[in-house]
């Protein structure tokens, strides 16, 4: 494919509030740490520049990327980084928490790094999308989502920070079985890496790149063996899908979110186990209160 020649994904408007609280960038934001480092305590917060508002990063950060300069959309998503690359403690957007800030991963109070060791690339999320513990999707071998926003491997060349936003080229998608549950890991990479240009799907990553994809699925299939826990297993035979399968999935996560959030999906509960109940009814949804949610309002890229 032709450096340059990239697929232009046509784009609804992002998904905006009277209040302000929405952000298509991080060009009014800044962050900052709490509490001591290597303790459960420690948090990373997002909060405006132009005063001390808390800004979610999985809420009240919008899907489509934002250019600050005109503010209209680009073809590009928001990628939030929570564990840069070459590094190994486990950091995570605390989807629980009030604020959502993000914390180190603990487990009966010890802090959880990879026992495997450093990953390689920047591991983080995108912004207003949540994985349906409620739902199946036909291609995850009958497994609901994992509860939590979806996982991105940015595989570009700058060692992106915990809590930095960086816009993000979607080029493909990942369907890992995580102990029963769907876990989709969606590739991509920074929209200003110097690789960008000539990734524009999939397949270039394995023409120009090749090694790294699979580098990743030996990754997510061997991290928790040193925990001793079993290999991890993948959907649709192991193979990364394209671009336009993984907007796919991104749109449903999309539209899974805003029926978190609006409450939709609470009221639909009386379907489900208790199980289930208890994982959506502990989320955090508390940035929310300002938010207008529009009926025809499409924030996810469109077809």
């Amino acid at each position: 494919m032709t450096p340059g020649m990239e697929t232009q994904v046509p784009l609804g408007q992002p998904l905006r509030s009277a209040s302000g609280l929405s952000h298509g960038s991080a060009s009014n934001l800044q962050l900052s740490s709490h509490g001591d480092e290597n303790t459960t305590e420690f948090r990373v917060k997002a909060t405006e520049k132009t005063g001390s508002k808390t800004i979610s990063l999985w809420h009240d950060v919008t899907l489509v990327h934002v250019d600050p300069a005109t503010d209209r959309p680009t073809p590009y998503l928001n990628f939030v980084c929570e564990i840069p690359k070459f590094s190994r403690k486990k950091f995570e957007i605390a989807t629980d928490e009030v604020g959502n800030f993000i914390k180190q991963d603990e487990k009966k109070g010890v802090l959880r790094e990879f026992k495997k060791g450093d990953i390689f690339f920047n591991y983080g999320c995108l912004p207003r999308t949540w994985e349906d513990p409620t739902f199946v999707h036909p291609d995850a071998e009958g497994c609901r989502g994992d509860n939590d926003p979806v996982d991105v491997c940015e595989i570009g060349t700058r060692i992106i920070g915990t809590g930095e936003i960086r816009p993000t080229k979607v080029l493909g998608i990942l369907c890992m079985i995580d102990e029963g549950e769907a876990d989709w890991k969606v590739v991509t990479i920074d929209a200003e890496d110097k690789w960008a240009p000539f990734l524009n799907d999939i397949d270039d990553v394995e023409k120009l790149l090749p090694g790294t994809l699979s580098a990743i699925r030996e990754w997510f299939r061997t991290y928790k063996i040193p925990d001793g826990k079993p290999p991890n297993v993948f959907g649709l035979d192991e193979k990364f899908m394209g671009k336009h399968y993984a907007l796919e999935i991104i749109k449903e996560c999309n539209h899974a979110w805003k029926e978190l959030i609006t409450g939709e999906k609470e009221r639909d509960l009386e379907k489900c186990d208790q199980e289930v109940r208890g994982l959506v009814r502990k989320l955090s949804k508390s940035n929310l209160v300002d938010l207008a949610i529009n009926d025809d309002d499409d924030e996810a890229p469109t077809f």
